[in-house]
């Protein structure tokens, strides 16, 4: 009998605390808010519907995800706001990490170029004669000249074990601190380091 009322007495306390919780939305959260907005990159030229690219893994290049410093390894938009200090840019995430946005920008640049075979996938990637990787030094805002900067350190190994690196950049100034403006002149500026990366690809 003992036992009955203490199960009792806990299913009332146990009722009475969710009900409260029930009552009080605004107090609580289960979860991360999601944001209103989120930001992607949109590549300025795209292969074709129906296109098709043939050819050997001697003849594949495959694009792998860059590495990033530390303050590129989250969904924000870092902001130089002098030598030593960087804070986000309010209002901007990412609906990924940019190393993997840059990355798929890279691959639909050089695929739609049409003179190589791109291809992914986890095997395949490894597989590939020749791969581009490489560093995504900077991807964000400086409020110091308000301006965005996307910086990649490309590193291309071809068949045979020979290596190549280049580092190219784009900036884009006169761009306002505020989500709305700085996304659409990261994306323009990555688009315009993915051509750059294309056309020394081959």
């Amino acid at each position: 009998m003992t036992v009955t009322r203490r199960m009792t007495r806990n299913g009332i306390f146990g009722a009475a605390a969710l009900s409260l919780l029930l009552t009080l939305p605004g107090c609580i959260s289960l979860g991360a808010k999601v944001p209103d907005q989120l930001m992607t990159l949109t590549p300025d030229v795209s292969a074709s519907a129906g296109s098709v690219a043939s050819g050997t893994l001697a003849d594949a290049i495959a694009v792998i995800d860059p590495g990033t410093p530390r303050e590129l390894d989250v969904q924000r938009i870092p902001v130089q706001v002098n030598d030593t200090e960087i804070a986000y840019l309010k209002d901007a995430t990412w609906v990924e990490k940019p190393a993997r946005l840059f990355r798929r920008l890279l691959s639909e640049t050089i695929r739609a170029g049409g003179t190589r075979l791109v291809i992914g996938g986890a095997d395949e990637q490894y597989a590939a004669a020749t791969k581009l990787t490489g560093q995504l030094l900077a991807m964000g805002y400086d409020a110091r000249t308000q301006s965005v900067v996307v910086r990649f350190e490309a590193v291309l190994a071809r068949p045979g074990g020979k290596i190549a690196t280049r580092r190219f950049e784009s900036e884009i100034a006169g761009v306002a601190p505020k989500a709305q403006y700085v996304g659409p002149a990261l994306n323009e500026a990555a688009n315009d380091v993915a051509a750059q990366v294309a056309e020394w690809v081959g």
